[in-house]
């Protein structure tokens, strides 16, 4: 998250809605979501849309423009970052929250029958613009594809240009496997689904299919291109200014390249093809409006991408990379946290956005690292209670001793992304804020420690298991977790744990990386979140009902967990045993790594993880 300030939304909206009346759009509403034309979850600033029309920054929600009013829609952690950013032009829909209709439900429920709703093709998935059209089609409403222009790119002054970084191979020492093993792995899958050929357009299923990494999305090492892998063939679309000859060395005469503004020319020449051959052609469920229109609606077949699900598997190369990543990322938390507790007792005035840099710092020097996986979440006192808060570089506060601070950040390095959250108090925390951290700690443990058979989604009954010690003192909580790419995006489908929908049909498997991160948050004084990243994992178990197999969670971030924090009267004899375990193997796993540094940080090290 940017800085939370104001921006005086007026001009902006006046000039998109003089587009809107104009004849050759004449639409009634017009839909600005917050994903580019790929479905990424983080956007380049040129495809920052939704927070240039709305002035809010968060990474999730969806904007509506109407003739006579504006509405942002987004979940409840972004409300307080909202009601901050939004000017007096927009209404807050708090998604979520009794009677507040999803954005989807508002146009055919909330608008005037006969609207014309007008959407970027490349912006809306297929999906959702099928369902919309039949919810629309009671009131006599309909969407309108605008394919010839984005509304909002036409009155978005000094636009930033979109990145041409250039693309570099990942070596197979840290991916694990071939590219061309991997297409042929692809390949298969569509020779089974008789398929002719499948169309990927989510940028890290690309660069994870090729082994090619880049640097056009921040904290993202993804580059812009599409795929198409047909049963005997693959072709890359990318701008040839990204690419170097290592990478055309590295792709090899199996895998044609063409030019990224060549991707639709070429779909809708397949499509015709199609027309005669009566094949399908299989596309994600995240594909956009636009594909499917360029290939013909009749000519595609829409499921979840066989390569999202190969790539949520992480092999043994990937794992041990994911072990190695965690334990270097955990000697750069462990130098940061005793940095920051001595600058405080000191009593050095420092932001959070200093103490944000500080952790970069140490982490810059780490091997392998590539940059961060996310802006760091440094986060005192009621900050920490804004979910996915952002200090400003310019005006944040500073960070209190007598006050909880959080901070979830990450790294990105060749052979893993790392994703750690620690909630700490380095003066006397009350018995509120003991209470809660400890029951949040008791979920988390609960995650980590589960055994549960093959095939189990981990959906609303194990994402209880991390809720129940906050339900039993009554209070809210925080989404469980979410998958973890491999130096890829660190929010990964198609698994996770909660409750979302999605998650429904995806059964964890062995070599799945996930975050645990329970959280609790109290509007307006302290949030607290613990967050490790762990890897699923076959167990024995003196039975095999049913024949299933088990599996459980090998954790792998090593950061220490505030001790001071815990109210030990509340933990199970059991609990006590894992902080001691785990605490044990953190400084057994991270110590080695700090022989070098000064003796006092070992020293803190070696305090931290003392036994209860």
């Amino acid at each position: 998250m940017a800085a939370q300030t104001m921006v005086n939304t007026t001009k902006r909206l006046n000039a998109l809605r003089e587009l809107m009346r104009n004849k050759e759009n004449d639409v009634t509403a017009y839909v600005v979501p917050s994903e580019d034309q790929h479905s990424s979850e983080y956007s380049a600033e040129c495809d920052e849309r939704r927070a240039y029309i709305s002035g809010f920054t968060g990474s999730a929600g969806t904007a509506i423009v109407t003739l006579e009013g504006a509405f942002l829609f987004t979940d409840g952690r972004y409300f307080l970052q909202a009601e901050k950013q939004l000017d007096n032009n927009w209404t807050l829909m708090k998604q979520g929250l009794p009677d507040i209709p999803t954005w989807q439900e508002f146009l055919h429920k909330k608008l005037d029958k006969h609207s014309r709703i007008g959407v970027d093709p490349t912006l809306i998935a297929a999906t959702d613009a099928e369902s919309l059209q039949t919810a629309l089609k009671p009131k006599d409403s309909c969407l309108v594809s605008l394919s010839d222009h984005n509304l909002v790119d036409l009155v978005w002054e000094a636009r930033p240009a979109r990145p041409a970084n250039e693309i570099f191979p990942l070596d197979v020492k840290y991916s694990g496997e071939p590219h061309p093993d991997k297409i042929t792995r692809l390949q298969e899958e569509l020779k089974k689904k008789n398929n002719k050929a499948m169309v990927i357009n989510m940028l890290d299923e690309v660069a994870w299919l090729f082994n090619l990494r880049g640097s056009d999305i921040a904290f993202n090492p993804v580059f812009f291109a599409y795929a198409v892998v047909s049963q005997s063939s693959s072709t890359l679309f990318v701008n040839p200014a990204q690419m170097t000859d290592e990478v055309r060395k590295h792709l090899g005469e199996g895998v044609e390249v063409k030019p990224y503004s060549q991707f639709f020319k070429y779909l809708r020449g397949l499509g015709a093809e199609l027309e005669l051959s009566k094949d399908a052609v299989l596309v994600g469920d995240k594909t956009s409006l636009a594909i499917a229109e360029a290939i013909g609606h009749d000519n595609v077949m829409i499921a979840r991408s066989p390569v999202a699900d190969m790539k949520s598997i992480k092999n043994p190369t990937e794992v041990e990379g994911f072990r190695q990543s965690h334990i270097r990322d955990g000697a750069a938390l462990v130098r940061y946290f005793a940095w920051l507790e001595e600058q405080l007792n000191a009593g050095v005035v420092m932001t959070e956005s200093e103490a944000a840099s500080q952790l970069e710092k140490y982490r810059s020097e780490l091997d392998l690292y590539r940059g961060l996986s996310f802006p760091t979440i440094s986060a005192t006192g009621p900050n920490g209670a804004i979910i996915h808060y952002g200090p400003d570089p310019v005006d944040s506060a500073v960070v209190k001793k007598d006050q909880v601070y959080l901070c979830d950040s990450g790294g990105q390095y060749y052979d893993g992304t790392t994703d750690v959250t620690r909630t700490w108090h380095f003066g006397t925390p009350t018995d509120e804020e003991k209470r809660a951290f400890t029951r949040v700690l008791q979920g988390h443990i609960a995650i980590d420690a589960a055994i549960f058979p093959n095939g189990t989604s981990a959906t609303s009954h194990s994402d209880s298991w991390a809720r129940r010690p906050l339900w039993e003192d009554g209070l809210g909580e925080h989404g469980t977790g979410h998958g973890v790419g491999h130096y890829l995006n660190v929010h990964e489908g198609p698994h996770g744990i909660g409750v979302r929908i999605a998650y429904n049909s995806t059964a964890l498997k062995a070599g799945m990386t996930v975050s645990n991160e329970p959280g609790y948050y109290a509007d307006g004084r302290f949030g607290i979140r613990i967050e490790n990243v762990v890897v699923v994992r076959e167990v024995q178990t003196p039975n095999n009902f049913g024949e299933k197999g088990f599996l459980g969670f090998e954790r792998l971030t090593m950061c220490p967990m505030h001790k001071n924090l815990i109210d030990g009267s509340l933990l199970s004899a059991k609990e006590r045993k894992w902080v001691d375990e785990y605490h044990r193997e953190v400084f057994e796993k991270v110590a080695p790594l700090l022989k070098n540094d000064d003796e006092k940080i070992l020293k803190w090290l070696e305090r931290a993880c003392s036994p209860l």
